[in-house]
C-alpha cells in the first residue's frame, strides 16, 4: 500500500470544501431572487466560458478519472477515442440540436419528446430509461470510484467510504440551483485541469517524456518470479500481463476485443449522441446559455477541453502501469485480490496510486478535494434529476391526483431505494468488462440508449415520423437491448486462468455491434411504421425540427435603455401596481441580483379543438414540483391567501423568490416569440467566427 494523505493535505481538503459552500451559498442567495423556473435554467444567464467549463466537469468526474486512466493503464491509447468523438458531437449539440430545443420552448429532453411526438407513452418510456440509466452507469459507478479514491488515499474499507460519500453529499449539497452548480463546476474545472496538467507534467518528467511513455509501456511487465515469492499466488499462461501489441493505436481492427473502428463508428457514436445532444444533465446546461451564440461558443470550448483528457488522465493511467507493473497489472485472481479486491484486475487504481506517489503534499491533498467536490456535485444532480423524472414522469402517471406531500415523501423514498440498489451492485461493476469500469458503462449505455439516439435524430431531422413508429421502434431497441444486456449479466466473464464457456455470441459479438445494430433495427421500424400510419401534426412539427428554423425571423435585441415591459411589481412590493421592468440584461448591469429573467415557455397557439396531450406550456414539470413545494410549505406555515396575498406570503415570496405569473395568455405568446428571436440570433461578425473556429480544427 503506497502513502497517505499528510495532515496538511487532510487542511487543504477543509479549506476546499469550505471554498466551494461559501460560492455555493452566494449562488444560492442571487438564486433565490428568480422564479421558480429560473432555478433550473440559471435564468438563461450563463456565458459561453462558464457554461464550457460546468460542461466539461459535468463529463469528466471521478468515474472517468479512475475508469478511463484505469483502461489506459490497461490497454493504451484506445479509450482516448471517445473524447475525440465527443469534440465533433458537441458541435452537433450546439449547432443542431439546441437550436431546436430553444424554438420549441422545452425544458426537459422528455418533455421535447411529447411535443414532437405528442401522448405519454415516449415520455414515460424515455423516464424509466433515464432512471435505468442513473442508477447502472452513474450513481452506482460514481458512489465505487469515489469510494476506490477514498480507499487508497486513507485505507477505509471500499463501503465504509460509499456510506462516508453519501453521508458527506446530504450535508454538503448546496441548493442554489442550476446557478449554484454552474458556478462551483467553474472552479472545479479550473482546479481539476490545472492539478491534472501538474500530475501530467510531473509524471513525464519521471519516466522521460512522452517518448518515454511509448517505450516503457510496451516493457510493463510485471516480475511475476518476485510476485510468487511474495505471497502465496499462483500465475496461468492464460492471464495477459504482456501490453497488447496495438496499445499504441486508437482505433484498432475489426475484431479487436476493445475499441473496433467499425463498431466504434456505427455503434458508439449513436451511444454517444445520446449522451452529448439528448441527456438531461448536459443539454440543460447549455440551454442556460443567454442565446445561441454563447452556446455554440460553450459547446466549441467544451470541445476542445475534451482533447486535454487524452493527456491528463489516459497517459498518466499508462505511467501508472510502467512505475507500478506489479500492481497494476497483476498477475492472477488471488494476486489481484490481494492488490485491489477485485479478481477481474487492477487498473482502476492506476490513478489514485499515481496521484499518492507522485504528487507532493498539499497538492495530494488539493487532487483529492477536487475529485471528491465533483463527485458530490454528480451525485446530488443524479438524486435531485432521478428522484424528479421519477415522481413527475412514472409515478404521478399513474396516481395522477396524488397531492404534492405525497409526491415529496415518494421522491425521497425513491432516492434512498436508489442508493440501496447501486450500493449493491457495486460488486457487478468491480468484476465486469475485466475490472475497466469505464467500458462497462459503455457497454450498459451501448444496450440502452441506441433507440433514443434514433428517436431523437428522426424527431429532429424527419418530419414524417409520428409517435406510434417513434414509440414501436423505441420499444423494439429497448427489448431487444435489455435481452442482450441481462445475458451479460448471467453470462459474465469468467477468471483468466479459467476456461470461457460462455456462448459464442456473448464472446465474439463486440457490443459496439450490437449498439449499432440496435440503432438501424430502432430508426428502420420507427420509418416504416411511420409510414404505414397517418402523419403528425403540422403543429407538433412546427417547431419541433431543424426545419422549422427556417421559417422563424431572427432579430437583434432592442437597445437596452428603450427594451422595457410594462409589469407586475413583486408580492416583495405590496401594492400590485404597474411599472415599467428594464431587460434582464440591464438589470444584470446594475444589480448583483442578475438571475431574474422570464424564461422561454412553449407556444400556446395550437387549435384548441385539438386534444393536448402536452404538459401545459406554462407550467413545466419542474414548474410544477416546485410551485408544489412552495405551496405546501404555506400551508405548514399557516399561511392562507383569500385573494390579497398575506404578509406570512409576502415574507416567503421575498426569500425564496417564488413568483405567481401575472400576464395574459396573448402577452405570454408575443413575449415568447421575441424571445425566441432574439435568443436564436447571431450577430453577422460572430457567427462568421463561430462558424470559422468550428471548421478549422476539420480543415487542419
Amino acid at each position: 500500500m503506497g502513502p497517505r494523505l499528510e495532515a496538511a493535505d487532510i487542511a487543504v481538503v477543509a479549506l476546499y470544501f469550505v471554498l466551494v459552500l461559501v460560492i455555493g451559498f452566494f449562488a444560492m442567495w442571487k438564486a433565490n431572487r428568480s422564479t421558480v423556473s429560473g432555478y433550473f435554467l440559471a435564468g438563461r444567464s450563463m456565458t459561453w466560458m462558464v457554461i464550457g467549463a460546468s460542461l466539461f466537469v459535468s463529463n469528466i468526474g471521478s468515474e472517468h478519472f479512475i475508469g478511463l486512466a484505469g483502461s489506459g493503464a490497461a490497454s493504451g491509447f484506445a479509450v482516448g477515442a471517445w473524447e475525440f468523438n465527443a469534440l465533433l458531437l458537441l458541435q452537433l449539440l450546439g449547432w443542431v440540436f439546441v437550436p431546436v430545443y430553444i424554438h420549441s420552448g422545452v425544458y426537459t429532453m422528455p418533455e421535447y419528446l411529447s411535443k414532437r411526438y405528442g401522448g405519454s407513452r415516449l415520455k414515460v418510456y424515455f423516464a424509466f430509461l433515464s432512471v435505468l440509466l442513473y442508477i447502472f452507469t452513474k450513481l452506482s459507478v460514481d458512489l465505487y470510484a469515489g469510494a476506490l479514491f477514498i480507499q487508497e488515499s486513507l485505507g477505509w474499507n471500499l463501503y465504509l467510504s460509499i456510506v462516508l460519500l453519501i453521508s458527506m453529499t446530504a450535508l454538503l449539497t448546496v441548493t442554489g440551483g442550476l446557478v449554484a452548480v454552474i458556478y462551483t463546476d467553474a472552479l472545479q474545472a479550473v482546479l481539476m485541469i490545472g492539478g491534472a496538467l501538474t500530475l501530467t507534467i510531473i509524471s513525464l518528467i519521471k519516466v522521460g517524456g512522452l517518448q518515454g511513455v511509448k517505450t516503457k509501456y510496451m516493457a510493463a511487465i510485471p516480475n511475476v518470479s518476485a510476485i510468487i515469492a511474495t505471497g502465496n499466488f499462483t500465475y496461468s499462461s492464460s492471464c495477459l500481463i504482456e501490453p497488447k501489441p496495438n496499445s499504441l493505436r486508437i482505433l484498432r481492427g475489426p475484431l479487436d476485443e476493445d475499441i473496433p473502428w467499425p463498431g466504434f463508428l456505427l455503434g458508439q457514436t449513436p451511444a454517444s449522441i445520446w449522451y452529448w445532444c439528448a441527456d438531461q444533465v448536459i443539454v440543460q446546461r447549455v440551454l442556460a446559455a443567454k442565446n445561441i451564440a454563447h452556446a455554440k461558443g460553450a459547446t466549441l470550448m467544451a470541445g476542445f477541453l475534451k482533447i486535454l483528457p487524452m493527456f491528463i488522465i489516459v497517459i498518466p493511467g499508462m505511467i501508472s502501469r510502467i512505475m507500478f507493473a506489479d500492481e497494476i497489472a497483476c498477475i492472477g485472481p488471488e494476486h489481484c485480490m490481494a492488490v485491489c479486491g477485485s479478481q477481474a484486475g487492477c487498473s482502476n487504481i492506476a490513478y489514485p496510486r499515481l496521484v499518492m506517489a507522485v504528487m507532493p503534499v498539499g497538492l495530494r491533498g488539493l487532487m483529492m478535494a477536487v475529485m471528491i467536490a465533483a463527485l458530490m456535485s454528480d451525485l446530488d444532480s443524479i438524486f435531485n434529476s432521478a428522484s424528479t423524472i421519477f415522481t413527475l414522469d412514472i409515478y404521478k402517471s399513474v396516481r395522477r391526483m396524488a397531492p404534492q406531500r405525497e409526491l415529496l415523501i415518494v421522491g425521497r423514498m425513491f432516492v434512498v431505494l436508489m442508493v440501496v440498489i447501486s450500493i449493491a451492485w457495486v460488486p457487478v461493476i468491480i468484476e465486469m468488462q475485466g475490472g475497466q469500469t469505464y467500458l462497462y458503462i459503455q457497454e450498459v449505455a451501448g444496450y440502452l440508449t441506441p433507440p433514443i439516439a434514433a428517436l431523437f435524430l428522426l424527431g429532429v431531422f424527419w418530419k414524417r415520423c409520428n409517435e406510434k413508429g417513434a414509440f414501436w421502434g423505441g420499444m423494439t431497441g429497448f427489448t431487444l437491448g435489455t435481452t442482450r444486456l441481462i445475458l451479460a449479466f448471467i453470462y459474465r466473464q469468467p477468471r483468466c486462468d479459467q476456461p470461457d464457456t460462455r456462448p459464442a455470441f456473448i464472446v465474439h459479438v463486440h457490443y459496439m455491434y450490437v449498439a449499432a445494430g440496435l440503432f438501424w433495427i430502432s430508426g428502420l421500424v420507427a420509418v416504416v411504421v411511420s409510414l404505414i400510419t397517418s402523419p403528425p401534426d403540422e403543429e407538433q412539427v412546427r417547431t419541433t425540427t431543424v426545419w422549422g428554423l427556417r421559417n422563424i425571423e431572427r432579430v437583434p435585441i432592442k437597445d437596452k435603455e428603450e427594451m422595457h415591459r410594462l409589469t407586475e411589481k413583486s408580492h416583495c412590493n405590496g401594492d400590485g401596481s404597474i411599472h415599467k421592468e428594464m431587460p434582464p440584461d440591464v438589470r444584470n448591469e446594475r444589480s448583483l441580483d442578475g438571475a431574474d429573467v422570464k424564461l422561454l415557455v412553449p407556444s400556446t397557439d395550437h387549435d384548441p379543438a385539438t386534444p393536448s396531450t402536452e404538459t401545459s406550456p406554462a407550467t413545466t414539470p419542474a414548474e410544477r414540483f416546485g410551485k408544489g413545494k412552495i405551496e405546501m410549505i404555506r400551508e405548514e406555515e399557516g399561511c392562507h391567501v383569500n385573494g390579497v396575498t398575506s404578509r406570512c406570503m409576502r415574507i416567503l415570496d421575498c426569500l425564496c423568490g417564488f413568483k405567481e405569473g401575472s400576464q395574459s395568455a396573448q402577452n405570454d405568446v408575443q413575449d415568447d416569440a421575441r424571445l425566441v428571436a432574439e435568443m436564436l440570433y447571431e450577430p453577422p461578425k460572430v457567427k462568421l467566427f463561430l462558424n470559422v473556429v468550428l471548421s478549422n480544427p476539420a480543415l487542419n
